[in-house]
């Protein structure tokens, strides 16, 4: 039974909804009563329920932070900050990536309970398909600052609650995701929140700033504003062009501003200010620039381009390093993929399926073309239809009046992977069946089908055939996506296990002010370790170890509790056991890194035969990669 102030509530938001042209005056704004609208007629949500927000398994918030971790990794200083400043008010902060799905909080410990009760927590997702009218919704569906204000709120509950949020945009104009400040109790004036709305959109500019730079690093870069004071500290406008001068990156402001100027977004920075005045900049002194027009006038900053070499993210293992079955996969993957047909990858979670279908896409012909990612598993079920197929302008209540291309769109003429094929809702998997089957595609409420050509590559953790069976996947659909498939070995079955994690450790090493190095009991551990979580759990723990250690060498100790403990039961400590290593023992390791473990190459090092170097590799048991 609904309590006093939950049944006054779903008393006015009818009563808004039904009379809301008659009211000489409303209770909210109208963005608010669209929202609210949209929550009732077309989510179907119900005003009254005092059910909490969806929490995502911890597997697929997991795949939530991996796909934003770059965003992540930026925002997080500036969330911290940002913490720091409210907290004392008994405010949290949350982040969530464009699906609305917290992927950072920030709570004291004093609240962390009444935070969580409230549905304040990492993990939550807050669309308006599910939630209805919020603070992280209304940005997602305005893409404005917004604050809603406990009753704002569309259901029963959340009416306690005070969320101010802000978008973050990348360079391209693209929602990375929302800024979030919110509190169980607050007082009820509204005005009472307008200073931490301010802080929040001062806090989501400072994160675009930051992903602006880090990801225009190789670029020419304005950073400008209209009093010369602010042009290092808070630039109002961001810039970034290749050296033809073909813009690459905008910042929101900067954007509007040209859309305003000019009417549309220009290709070329000539088109914007005049080439002599920015080569006159060049030497990153603080010059005044006149836009083309000679209507606009900034002070403003050119920094050259950083040279920065290759992101080692990218760098794929050689031929050489390569487990054999991994690289006979791909090279048999490359060859099918071009002749058009289907591919499904198939390996344990974290396995490496999302690397492998990339790689797959830039050794094909397709390479130059779009290569669009989307985990089946991780959008909400109402939302994964628009996402996929996308909608015309009007489509929908709440619809942008621009429309939306969907992912099968935006992958025309590129391979478009769906990870997680086997948790697609049925419904979906005939009209997926359908687009693979016509090379066609309709956007919700378009009247005809447009043509596109992609190449489908899809994964999954589970049993596809045992889902077939159990009716919970369509055979037909199975079959059409199965051209070729492919298994993934585990982790802990792979041969080329050391130069993953020599990979690896050097691409986390990248952040930090040292090149970090593994000791021989750190690296004899992590060859020995079964690795459930695969490539991923690796990455993770070798990011943790960089993150702890204090010196360039990552001892035992370094590692997570969860690959120490058989070894912290031991008489003798983590350290004892790394640093008491035989004289012998230690030269056999270090002549097995050296040659990345191939045992003719370190026998011959040693300066002893391959028998005798398995002889003593078994006396001082040393687990040799690929050899149980």
């Amino acid at each position: 039974m609904l309590s006093a102030h939950s049944k006054a509530h779903v008393d006015c938001v009818s009563r808004v909804l039904k009379n809301a042209a008659h009211l000489p005056q409303l209770p909210v704004s109208d963005l608010i009563l669209d929202s609210w609208r949209r929550s009732m007629e077309q989510h179907h949500l119900d005003p009254g329920s005092l059910q909490g927000p969806r929490i995502l398994s911890q597997n697929v918030l997991q795949e939530c932070r991996e796909r934003s971790e770059l965003f992540l990794r930026i925002a997080s200083e500036e969330v911290a900050r940002l913490h720091g400043r409210v907290r004392d008010a008994d405010y949290c902060v949350l982040l969530t990536d464009a699906q609305g799905q917290t992927i950072d909080y920030r709570v004291e410990t004093s609240i962390r309970n009444d935070c969580r009760k409230a549905g304040l927590y990492l993990g939550t997702c807050w669309s308006e398909g599910e939630e209805g009218t919020c603070g992280v919704a209304a940005v997602l569906t305005a893409r404005t600052p917004v604050t809603v204000h406990k009753r704002d709120h569309f259901r029963a509950a959340f009416i306690g609650l005070t969320c101010s949020a802000a978008p973050v945009f990348d360079p391209r104009g693209e929602l990375l995701g929302v800024l979030d400040v919110s509190a169980v109790r607050s007082p009820d004036d509204r005005r009472s929140q307008h200073l931490i709305r301010q802080m929040v959109v001062q806090s989501a500019r400072e994160i675009e700033q930051a992903f602006f730079m880090s990801s225009a690093q190789g670029y020419w870069v304005l950073r400008a504003h209209n009093s010369p004071g602010y042009v290092d500290s808070q630039p109002d406008y961001l810039l970034a062009w290749d050296d033809d001068g073909t813009l690459q990156a905008l910042n929101p402001a900067a954007r509007q501003w040209l859309l305003q100027s000019l009417g549309q977004l220009p290709e070329h920075i000539d088109q914007v200010f005049d080439q002599q005045l920015l080569h006159q900049a060049r030497d990153e002194s603080l010059c005044l620039l006149h836009d083309q027009g000679g209507r606009h006038a900034l002070h403003g900053r050119l920094s050259a381009p950083r040279r920065v070499k290759r992101n080692p993210a990218r760098r794929v293992l050689s031929a050489a390093e390569l487990d054999p079955r991994l690289e006979e996969s791909l090279r048999l993957a490359v060859r099918v993929k071009d002749r058009n047909l289907p591919v499904l990858i198939q390996g344990e979670t974290g396995s490496g399926k999302e690397v492998f279908a990339r790689q797959l896409h830039q050794a094909s012909l397709r390479r130059e073309r779009p290569f669009i990612a989307v985990n089946c598993a991780a959008i909400p079920e109402n939302l994964i239809e628009s996402e996929l197929f996308g909608y015309v302008a009007g489509a929908f209540t709440g619809a942008s009046n621009k429309g939306m291309r969907g992912l099968l769109e935006q992958a025309d003429g590129g391979t478009l992977f769906l990870d997680e094929i086997g948790d697609m809702p049925l419904s979906l998997q005939t009209r997926l069946l359908r687009v693979l089957a016509e090379g066609e595609v309709a956007p919700l409420g378009a009247s005809r089908s447009k043509a596109i050509d992609i190449q489908v590559v899809c994964a999954s953790h589970r049993d596809l055939e045992a889902r077939v069976t159990s009716g919970e996947f369509r055979e037909d659909l199975y079959f059409r996506l199965s051209g070729a498939r492919f298994q993934l070995p585990p982790l802990r079955e792979r041969s080329d296990r050391l130069a993953l994690i020599n990979r690896i450790l050097e691409e986390e090493s990248s952040t930090c002010a040292m090149e970090m190095q593994l000791g021989s009991a750190a690296l004899e551990c992590l060859l020995g370790y079964r690795w459930p979580g695969n490539v991923r759990e690796l990455r993770h723990v070798l990011r943790y170890a960089c993150a702890v250690c204090e010196t360039h060498l990552i001892l035992l100790s370094d590692l997570p509790e969860q690959l120490l403990g058989h070894r912290l039961n031991d008489p003798a400590s983590a350290d004892t056991v790394e640093h008491c290593a035989s004289p012998e023992r230690q030269a056999l390791i270090d002549a097995l890194v050296r040659h990345r473990w191939k045992p003719t190459a370190a026998a011959k090092a040693l300066g002893i035969s391959r028998a005798t170097l398995y002889r003593r590799v078994h006396q001082h048991d040393i687990d040799m990669p690929g050899r149980g």
